[in-house]
Formats: structure tokens, sequence, C-alpha cells
């Protein structure tokens, strides 16, 4: 057991959506991101997902209104709900899912990562 410092985890990487695993427990996986720009639409159908900012502002944009989360903030996303990322400047994120989570559901695109790296 170490204290696990994000800061210095954050320092390890600056690639964009590419979340980077730094812990698990009880079948969760606890990951950082570094995010820019705007992602996928996308849902886990049989997860939910948790989004903690560190750093900056995520909309995530949902099929009826967006949500506006700044440092400090979290959001539970349901398993099954479609959502959009989008962060206009760099935003750093801390998410909580389950290990067999996949990073964009069902949709296969550039961003798709199948293997994530553990910092």
């Amino acid at each position: 057991m170490e204290a696990i410092n994000l800061l210095e985890k954050f320092s390890l990487f600056s690639d964009h959506w590419s979340p980077k695993i730094i812990g698990e427990l009880n079948g969760q996986q606890v990951k950082l991101a570094k995010v820019k720009g705007e992602f996928i639409w996308h849902n886990h159908k049989d997860e939910d997902e948790l989004f903690f900012i560190i750093k900056g502002t995520l909309q995530i944009k949902f099929a009826e209104k967006t949500v506006v989360l700044h440092e400090g903030d979290m959001l539970i996303v349901p398993k099954g709900v479609e959502h959009c990322p989008v962060a206009e400047e760099e935003v750093w994120l801390m998410l909580f899912e389950p290990a067999k989570t996949k990073h964009t559901g069902e949709v296969k695109s550039h961003l798709t990562v199948e293997n994530y790296d553990r910092i």
C-alpha cells in the first residue's frame, strides 16, 4: 500500500481521451484522463460511469440537456444513458467504472482504447 499522488500521475502523460489505470478496487478501475475537444456519443449498456473533475470544466451532453462540471464536481452517468463529453480547454478527470467497461461502449472510433495503460 502506497499513497497515490494524482498530480504526479497526471504529469506522466499528455495524450487526450486515453484513460490510464491508477488502481482497482472491488472490480472497479480508477482511471485518470486528460481530455480536450469533443468525444463521441456513446453509452455503456451495463455499467454506470463516474466522472470526477480534478482540473478544468467538462460538459457532458445528453439527449435532453447538457450538464456542466467544474473542478471538484462529479457526475454519475447511469448505465445505458447516451452521452458525449466535451472539453473546450484541457480537463483532467478521474473515472470510476467496472473493469469490463468498454471505453466507447459498442461504438468503434479512432478514439476507442482497447487496452489501458497502467501508471
